[in-house]
């Protein structure tokens, strides 16, 4: 008979669904996301409508319209939803989510990403995604994905500069807000993880930035 080739062989173990739990850094604190942070999040959306543009939801109208939203995304154990609250102000301002989760196949995605326009590019930015990939690593799985629409250049920018590698682009594969749209795919797998948590964890580290808060050294090299 002739030989195929096959892919390496795995333990047959399932992991663990990522659970509501916060998760402390040191810029930030990720933070089961509920309607106790409506009000955080309607003042740091404010006149951030941009932010909003590549999600299939927002911006909102009103206060009790985010509020009916945050309930519906809130407590979902199969895409729990996490507020991120900077250390420096201590109020929530924007929020991240494990999504896309197959347990068996030990692959998982953060997805749903927003962030507010005073988030954006800061080192507490930064951070929550580190604990997300971390927590996601640490309980097992095996493949973490980010996936974003192919016009969103800042999106695609920062999975590079996260560590994630393009796979592809599926061509039209959804419509949001009524426009057709492509999906860039990325992802990082655990034999990579080790070498970038540790560039993680070195830019994270106090002694990379200045007393205005500014980085000394980019994390990815061509970032």
């Amino acid at each position: 008979m002739t030989a195929v080739p096959l892919g390496p062989l795995v333990p047959e173990t399932v992991c663990l669904l990522p659970g509501f739990q916060c998760h402390n850094g040191v810029a930030v604190t990720l933070e089961p996301l509920s309607a106790r942070h409506v009000d955080d999040f309607w003042e740091a959306g404010q006149a951030a409508d941009l932010s909003w543009a590549y999600l299939k939801y927002g911006p909102f109208p009103t206060k009790d319209d985010m509020a009916a939203h945050i309930t519906r995304i809130s407590g979902l154990e199969r895409q729990p939803f996490f507020a991120v609250v900077p250390a420096s102000s201590g109020k929530a301002e924007g929020w991240v989510s494990f999504c896309n989760i197959a347990p068996a196949d030990a692959a998982i995605e953060i997805g749903s990403v927003w962030f507010s326009p005073r988030l954006q590019r800061t080192r507490a930015a930064t951070e929550a995604i580190f604990l997300m990939m971390q927590h996601a690593f640490t309980i097992g799985y095996f493949r973490v994905v980010w996936r974003c629409n192919d016009l969103n250049a800042a999106s695609k920018r920062a999975a590079r500069r996260f560590g994630f590698t393009y796979e592809g682009t599926w061509r039209g594969d959804w419509i949001v807000k009524g426009r057709r749209r492509d999906t860039a795919w990325f992802s990082i797998v655990e034999p990579e993880w080790p070498a970038r948590r540790t560039l993680f964890e070195t830019w994270l580290s106090e002694s990379n930035f200045n007393a205005d808060g500014a980085a000394l050294k980019p994390l990815s090299p061509d970032t």
